[in-house]
């Protein structure tokens, strides 16, 4: 069983910066692929971007890509989003997700979820 806990999300103005964080609970933070998602009111649930279990293999939406960088720590059980440019259409809860398989994007693959942070993008 794996625990997640988002944080660092709130209200960032256009073009601003935030980096959110997910710290996992558990021993066995390794071996896993950790995801971030992201729905919007009234959308379904989209993939953001995922690293493999070592942190050499990272993973973006075209919409973020060149925007957004994940990294993660397995010494400290964390994952992270820095999240740089943002634009109005960023605003959503941001979940993060680990995953035991090898799928990427797909977010039934996933096990295991956070409760969400959410980031709102507004002048």
């Amino acid at each position: 069983q794996v625990q997640l806990v988002e944080s660092g999300g709130g209200l960032v103005q256009p073009g601003g910066s935030l980096r959110l964080s997910c710290a996992a609970s558990g021993r066995t933070f390794g071996n896993y692929i950790m995801g971030w998602f992201r729905q919007a009111p009234g959308k379904e649930r989209k993939f953001v971007a995922a690293i493999s279990r070592s942190g050499d293999g990272r993973y973006y939406s075209d919409s973020v890509k060149g925007r957004f960088t994940i990294s993660r720590d397995n010494a400290k059980n964390t994952v992270y989003l820095q999240m740089n440019s943002l634009k109005p259409e960023d605003t959503a809860v941001y979940y993060c997700a680990a995953n035991r398989r090898s799928s990427v994007t797909n977010s039934y693959e996933y096990d295991y979820w956070g409760q969400g942070t959410q980031v709102t993008v507004s002048s």
